[in-house]
């Protein structure tokens, strides 16, 4: 996709699953790509993926929540890549229970890692793009911004994403920075088979319910949220901010 090509993206939550298939297909398009994972060694095997194809990429070892250690991954990557100009953040966490039962951990984890994150990293990219008045950032928000059982912290995060993507599409808008957000809905990642246990399900009779009620007959894969996301880094999307586009199958 135009405008890809070159470019240094930092992929959030890279080191697996929708994460995973986002850094392949930005790599794919010609993006140099820096895989941020608190899992230091799953971030490595998606660079090891993107370089097997040709592609560069580096892994860096990142709590998203963690100011000073994003500080310091966002300047390594700037030194070692260039002044990264595409972010996806999209590295998240579920602790999924019943209000009653929630804990303050609960809560306080799921809010660090897919809001405070979005925040820092953002927080520490976006200097590098006000400086060359370009870029692109895509946010993660789900279909559970619109209400969930059991994931009070995850859908209060997902919707505070969404409201977060908003106001940064105003502010960042006139150094020619878009901001954009991907609103996932069921996707076969092991975030859902995860669920799937919590529940007491088999993962597939789960995944076979979930496609019963979708109105293109499946459930999504990763490489559907990375389609999308490329096209929202991409010159096609130009004149694209401040949207949430749901990606679900259907209404």
């Amino acid at each position: 996709m135009r405008g890809i090509r070159g470019k240094v993206a930092i992929v959030t939550g890279g080191g697996q699953g929708i994460g995973e298939a986002e850094a392949l297909r930005l790599a794919s398009e010609g993006a140099a790509v820096a895989v941020f994972d608190k899992n230091g060694e799953q971030a490595d095997q998606t660079v090891a993926k993107i370089r097997a194809v040709g592609g560069e990429g580096r892994g860096y070892a990142v709590d998203v929540a963690d100011r000073m250690a994003v500080q310091k991954a966002v300047a390594g990557v700037a030194d070692a890549l260039g002044a990264p100009l595409l972010l996806v953040n999209n590295a998240g966490i579920i602790r999924d229970n019943l209000l009653f039962k929630m804990t303050d951990s609960d809560w306080d984890s799921v809010m660090s890692t897919h809001l405070k994150g979005s925040f820092l990293v953002s927080q520490a990219v976006q200097r590098y793009m006000v400086d060359a008045r370009y870029g692109k950032i895509v946010n993660t928000s789900s279909t559970s911004a619109l209400g969930n059982r059991g994931q009070a912290n995850y859908a209060a995060a997902k919707a505070g994403i969404q409201g977060f993507t908003k106001t940064l599409a105003i502010e960042l808008g006139p150094f020619n920075i878009n901001v954009n957000a991907v609103a996932p809905g069921f996707i076969d990642t092991a975030m859902t088979r995860s669920t799937a246990e919590r529940m007491g399900l088999d993962p597939e009779v789960l995944k076979s319910a979930a496609a019963g009620q979708i109105p293109l007959g499946r459930i999504g894969v990763p490489e559907d949220i990375a389609g999308v996301v490329a096209f929202l880094l991409s010159e096609d999307a130009a004149y694209v901010t401040g949207q949430v586009l749901y990606v679900r199958g259907g209404p």
